[in-house]
């Protein structure tokens, strides 16, 4: 047999020993498991926000943020989010056509506009957040409060992380 014709085939079948194969096991890979776990969570909390309030996952967002603030622009929402534009400002279209925000253009820059809740969306969210907070309560009713309090330093120690390696 010719050996040029080997020169492309696998080490095994050139006769030579192949080299050990590169293994990752996705169940004990951290980007992999938190991943899965935020989306599983995201998910089922989805339903319940989808289901009785017809709210996406991005217009529950804008809104939870907007709880929290009293005034942002689409620009801080796409940072605190992580979400890109295109998909934050459907969701402040679909929110304002709904009447539960405003949009009014930012005296500090025209460019940008200050959203604002409407009194529809405060109310939809006071029926909401004590909701979607009882929701939270249940998935982590199976953890101590020692085990809640260290899980939330864990992920703000490794959000610091993250920034220095970025």
């Amino acid at each position: 047999m010719d050996t040029t014709d080997l020169r492309d085939a696998p080490a095994a079948v050139r006769g030579a020993p192949a080299a050990p194969r590169a293994e990752l096991d996705l169940n004990q890979f951290l980007p992999y498991r938190l991943n899965r776990l935020a989306d599983r969570i995201s998910q089922a909390l989805a339903e319940l926000y989808a289901e009785r309030y017809q709210l996406s996952v991005a217009q529950w967002r804008v809104l939870a943020w907007l709880s929290h603030c009293d005034e942002l622009t689409a620009k801080k929402i796409c940072a605190y989010t992580n979400m890109d534009k295109a998909r934050v400002s459907r969701a402040i279209q679909a929110l304002e056509e709904r009447g539960l925000l405003t949009r009014t253009p930012s005296p500090r820059d025209q460019r940008l506009h200050d959203l604002h809740l409407t009194e529809a969306g405060q109310a939809l969210l006071a029926e909401l957040v004590p909701e979607a907070q009882a929701w939270e309560a249940d998935l982590v009713a199976t953890l101590s409060v020692g085990e809640y309090r260290d899980l939330l330093n864990v992920m703000s120690k490794l959000e610091r992380q993250l920034e220095r390696i970025d």
